[in-house]
């Protein structure tokens, strides 16, 4: 099926902030009836893969449809001069598709994607956006309800101190109703857009993107009771001592070294308070969808920019840890014109497909590193996504880190410490690293060749410049069969 044989459908993006697919895996611990709802009515992805564990360049890939060191947001934008971090001028969104296809787009919520946060050059012609947090319409919201600007957090709750640092709350509960949150406050305007739009004869497009459950995963307490902390387990790899990985994830876990069991547990539950409020604010943008009579014309996509860490190998929130908490986001699919409900894909995809598979609904491609998920979708063949690729520069500090995945083997390249390789089949807690094992030499080989293929085929002169004597230390070199002699330092 191809887009011309569609009707022009609707369009709905909702993206949450630091999900773990775990989250929306069925019989879980987690409680997203109404990610079940959606699923139902279409397809939900169980191998999916941001190209990023950080917010900015994630989300500049969801849009783009590119890798990011080749849309240039490869760190956060509020955190870091522009020169580390600024999107290429004239790089194409699957938004700006829809808008020249005739679309109505509109954009609410976390936006934090670029430095202008001018979302009208992007095709949406309504938006209410913020970058990292939310801005003074939202505390003028607070204050009508008679609260004030931040929330009173009651126990249970948990500060982090360190010597020389602010104080970090971590989590915590509120007694303010579900209406003075972020979420809400941000899918009642959204629920504007809806009203004018369906009642409209163009095609739309919303985005919603929410800031739960990022932290600090401060929840109203009605969520926070649908959990039982005493009854939540601990991550498998929670005694994970990570003494063949990385020496920075080793320092990153000694951050948390004074929490509890409990207040992991504890953390556990807020987060999954967080990911059911989000997902309580999804059932109330299908409920008005629905009410316009257009849900069946609908297509609506879930996903998040990348997941946290939640008590595996005893770490919290993203960072470098490459571990699969962080990498595999949650990806759900409805698509009724094309889409037969209740699958579930274990293909391999990423989450920045989703911007070639949009865009295509215009007619034409971004022609990025993103594939269209439509085949996927309906059946229709054509062959799957073998390779998975993400990529880190660093979150204020700097750091070169590569992953891949393929044929269930997952490959880290740490420029900054050795590597890893996991064989996740045989070990999906990722405890055991393969990369010094003889036995998987070349496994190891092979999958830092695929790297070195992806690296030249997206530019990446981050690593296909690593030529000197100084870089020589991946398994094999870039340089291919039949290629001129490379010289480095020039």
């Amino acid at each position: 099926m191809t887009p011309a044989t569609v009707r022009r459908p609707n369009v709905l993006v909702v993206m949450s902030d630091q999900q773990q697919a775990a989250t929306v895996d069925p019989n879980g611990p987690c409680n997203t009836p109404q990610l079940d709802r959606l699923a139902a009515r279409g397809a939900r992805f169980t191998r999916c893969y941001t190209p990023s564990p950080v917010c900015s360049p994630a989300r500049a890939s969801f849009m783009t449809g590119l890798l990011p060191h080749q849309h240039g947001m490869v760190d956060v934008e509020h955190a870091v001069p522009a020169y580390r971090a600024s999107l290429v001028d004239g790089v194409p969104m699957w938004s700006q598709r829809l808008m020249a296809a005739g679309y109505r787009l509109g954009y609410y919520g976390k936006w934090h994607l670029e430095r202008s946060q001018d979302l009208g050059q992007f095709g949406f012609s309504r938006s209410a956006a913020y970058q990292a947090g939310p801005g003074p319409d939202y505390f003028a919201h607070r204050e009508r309800l008679g609260l004030a600007d931040r929330p009173v957090v009651a126990e249970p709750s948990r500060i982090v101190s360190q010597p020389g640092y602010r104080d970090l709350l971590l989590y915590g509960v509120t007694e303010e109703p579900v209406e003075s949150t972020l979420e809400h406050y941000t899918v009642s305007h959204a629920l504007e857009f809806l009203d004018e739009a369906c009642a409209g004869s163009e095609p739309w497009a919303l985005m919603v993107s929410t800031k739960a459950p990022h932290e600090p995963y401060v929840v109203p307490r009605p969520y926070f009771d649908r959990y039982d902390p005493d009854q939540l387990e601990l991550p498998a790899s929670f005694d994970d001592d990570l003494a063949d990985r990385p020496a920075i994830y080793r320092r990153q876990q000694s951050v948390w070294s004074d929490l509890s069991t409990g207040d992991f547990r504890t953390a556990t539950a807020c987060y999954y308070a967080a990911c059911s409020l989000v997902d309580d604010q999804v059932g109330r943008l299908l409920d008005r969808i629905e009410s316009a009579g257009q849900l069946d014309n609908t297509i609506v996509v879930y996903t998040s920019d990348h997941g946290d860490l939640m008590g595996a190998h005893r770490l919290l929130l993203k960072g470098v840890p490459a571990f699969e908490e962080v990498y595999r986001v949650p990806l759900v699919v409805s698509w009724p014109a094309a889409v037969e409900g209740g699958q579930v894909i274990d293909d391999l995809v990423q989450s920045h497909d989703v911007a070639e598979t949009l865009a295509q609904l215009s007619g034409t491609g971004l022609g990025g590193h993103a594939v269209d998920l439509l085949p996927r979708l309906t059946g229709a063949g054509g062959p799957p996504r073998t390779t998975a690729v993400a990529e880190l520069h660093g979150q204020r500090f700097s750091y070169t880190q590569r992953v891949i995945w393929e044929n269930g083997f997952k490959y880290v390249f740490n420029a900054f410490d050795f590597d890893e390789l996991y064989d996740l089949t045989a070990d999906p807690t990722e405890q055991v690293n393969l990369a010094g094992d003889p036995v998987y030499a070349d496994v190891l080989r092979r999958l830092t060749g695929r790297l070195w293929e992806v690296a030249y085929d997206t530019e990446d002169f981050t690593l296909t410049g690593a030529q000197d004597g100084t870089y020589r230390y991946l398994a094999v070199g870039p340089q291919r069969p039949g290629q001129a002699e490379l010289r480095g330092g020039r």
